[in-house]
């Protein structure tokens, strides 16, 4: 999980008040964030301006290369193509058939989160769409399992775009971070500068605010 953004000095400042992370430096030029010593996200500098100011979440995989094939055979498509990232891994950039980006991963030193589901760290990723069937069809089939079942493990989901965004809003995947206070920590984002772009609201899996970071990056906080 990464987030693209113009100043990564200021998304440090944001993020580390917000949610407690320390930061190092990471592979070319990036940072990661780090809580209780533990990976939890990477902060990357956008290089290109026409590129959106974004949270990406990354799917873990055993093949990143067979896994992109298998991609655009369902409908989707590859954004950036797998490359390698050192020694760390490899990583991939894909959409889906309506176009909501979302990541690859293929681990080799850098295995991904080393915390999760804790305050301050990813607690969900939610598919917003307007083909609720067809994401059931299109991310079941490439990961083997039903992502949307009840009793599945708690990391992902989808919606209706429109239960929370304007009609016009293109299909996305939001990234949730969990927090103790929902209340208090909207406070927080608009002292540093963010925005609340969806007021609270109830979900499935808790309570839930979508916001922006002082660069415009959108993210979801959670409340459980």
């Amino acid at each position: 999980m990464e987030a693209q953004l113009p100043d990564l000095e200021a998304g440090k400042r944001f993020y580390g008040e917000l949610f407690g992370w320390d930061f190092e430096e990471g592979y070319g030029g990036s940072v990661w964030a780090r809580l209780g010593g533990e990976p939890v996200a990477a902060l990357e500098r956008k290089t290109d301006g026409r590129m959106p100011t974004v949270w990406t979440v990354y799917f873990a995989t055993p093949d990143a290369q067979t896994l992109g094939r298998r991609i655009v055979a369902a409908g989707g498509q590859l954004v950036v193509a797998p490359y390698p990232v050192g020694d760390l891994g490899r990583a991939a950039l894909a959409a889906d058939p309506e176009g909501a980006v979302f990541g690859l991963w293929q681990a080799r030193r850098h295995p991904g989160f080393g915390r999760r589901h804790e305050p301050g760290t990813f607690a969900w990723a939610e598919l917003y769409t307007r083909d609720t069937t067809g994401a059931n069809t299109f991310y079941g089939g490439l990961f083997h399992h039903a992502l949307f079942a009840p009793g599945a493990e708690p990391d992902f989901g989808r919606a209706d775009v429109t239960d929370v965004f304007p009609a016009e809003m293109p299909p996305h995947v939001l990234t949730h971070f969990r927090v103790t206070d929902l209340d208090d920590a909207l406070a927080t984002v608009r002292r540093l500068g963010g925005r609340v772009q969806a007021p609270p609201f109830e979900t499935s899996y808790g309570r839930v605010a979508v916001v922006t970071d002082n660069q415009g990056a959108s993210f979801a906080l959670l409340r459980r």
